[in-house]
């Protein structure tokens, strides 16, 4: 039987769906790159903005009306976070959410012998372990993701994460080394360790993250060592000062800011100051020289006013981020900003987004800039023409070469790359060597 999956979402639910296909795949069942072919259908939902779960709910529908006789699963954040959905989403044969990923393929099968529609959500508790889940094996990839922490203590006032995810929970350090030597031994140079908030790695085992970066980089075979979003009031000067002494670390720092005002980000729920952000970007750079920070910046937050947006635009300005994502405040239903009085409506928001996108488009070229002359290790992932071949230095900057004398593929593959231009949005330059 052919299994389609479509995964909405971060990078925690990436992995789980190369998890969930792995788990198909070494039971004889065959990947199909669209759903009108498939005999089961997977939507792995995010429920982080109403988009998002707009996104899942109208996938669910279309492959319905597409492909009639599939068996169709709504799995992830969404059900998780917001049970009640499987009475409005009656197109789903199974709807299950983020715990026990595991069973999936055992909910499909059961499914196939009984031909009853199974609601299968199981709430979260407070003594709740790690989910060991099958590795997916990331075929034909350049970086593999890994997903080595869950859960989220955190609680901001904006968002159903703690809903959808349960409390902090962590991969076991033994099972992480197990996982990156898979890894390596299939020939991916690069790991990314991310987790719902990476910054509580390893709290219930007496351990930080920096105990997990260096456990990846003392596996042989292993070249580079990214991080996923990290909270930034969690970062110590000694984790800093660790990392810097790995080879392998790469120094892309994405430290999530969501607003540069402090009066917004104490509405928010944020444990931090702008000031307190500030100085610890400083940091950042001061050590990592070559670093390159990157954010997330929501605007349109309750009782956000003019002054406050503009504050918070000329904090990123001063920060000079190497890229940032925007997205407008999302009302989530069940979290306290959402019963916040002074909601700002969409049209203003959509203004706001626009200019701080603008804002952001402006840092992002002032980064590639200042990559003019420098020499760096490129990863090369694929080549997306005949003309170019296309990879990440280590802070993830993106490098075209359009060199005619590689005609063989360099996927997989590191060169010293001399940065000559700079583009909207990449970097070219030549191999050296």
């Amino acid at each position: 039987m052919k299994v389609y999956f479509e995964t909405y979402g971060c990078k925690v639910n990436s992995y789980e769906t190369e998890s969930m296909t792995a788990d198909f795949l070494s039971d004889g069942y065959e990947a199909c790159e669209t759903a009108g072919d498939a005999d089961i259908i997977i939507v792995n939902s995010c429920t982080v903005t109403a988009s998002g779960d707009s996104k899942s709910l109208y996938a669910v529908r279309k492959y319905r009306k597409e492909n009639p006789s599939a068996v169709i699963v709504l799995t992830g954040c969404l059900p998780q976070a917001s049970p009640e959905i499987a009475d409005r989403i009656l197109q789903a044969d199974i709807v299950t959410g983020t715990k026990e990923r595991g069973r999936v393929k055992e909910l499909v099968e059961e499914f196939l012998e009984k031909r009853e529609r199974n609601i299968n959500i199981v709430p979260y508790g407070k003594a709740d372990k790690f989910e060991k889940i099958p590795w997916g094996k990331f075929e034909n990839r350049t970086r593999a993701f890994l997903k080595i922490q869950d859960g989220c203590n955190q609680f901001c006032s904006y968002c159903l994460i703690p809903y959808a995810r349960g409390r902090c929970r962590s991969k076991p350090l033994e099972e992480i080394k197990t996982e990156v030597c898979k890894i390596a031994e299939s020939g991916i140079k690069e790991i990314v360790l991310v987790g719902i908030n990476l910054m509580f790695y390893g709290k219930e085992f007496g351990l930080r993250l920096v105990d997990a970066v260096e456990a990846c980089c003392e596996i042989a075979g292993v070249e580079r060592v990214r991080l996923g979003s990290l909270e930034p009031e969690m970062i110590s000067n000694e984790d800093l000062l660790r990392l810097s002494v790995l080879p392998q670390f790469c120094p892309q720092f994405h430290l999530s800011l969501q607003s540069g005002c402090d009066k917004t980000l104490k509405d928010m729920n944020r444990h931090y100051t702008s000031d307190e952000y500030f100085e610890l970007a400083e940091k950042i750079r001061s050590i990592f020289p070559d670093s390159a920070i990157t954010t997330d910046i929501m605007v349109g937050f309750p009782q956000e006013t003019d002054e406050d947006f503009e504050r918070s635009l000329e904090f990123v300005k001063k920060v000079g981020f190497s890229k940032i994502h925007v997205f407008q405040y999302s009302p989530r239903k069940g979290t306290a900003a959402a019963e916040r009085k002074g909601q700002i409506s969409k049209e203003v928001k959509h203004e706001r987004a626009d200019r701080m996108k603008a804002l952001g488009d402006e840092l992002l070229k002032n980064h590639l800039k200042r990559q003019v002359g420098r020499v760096v290790p490129v990863l090369f992932e694929r080549e997306n023409s005949p003309d170019f071949h296309q990879g990440h230095a280590p802070d993830y900057t993106l490098i075209k070469i359009y060199e005619k004398n590689f005609k063989k593929s360099l996927r997989r593959s590191v060169f010293c790359v001399k940065i000559e231009e700079s583009d909207e949005n990449c970097c070219i330059g030549k191999i050296i060597d």
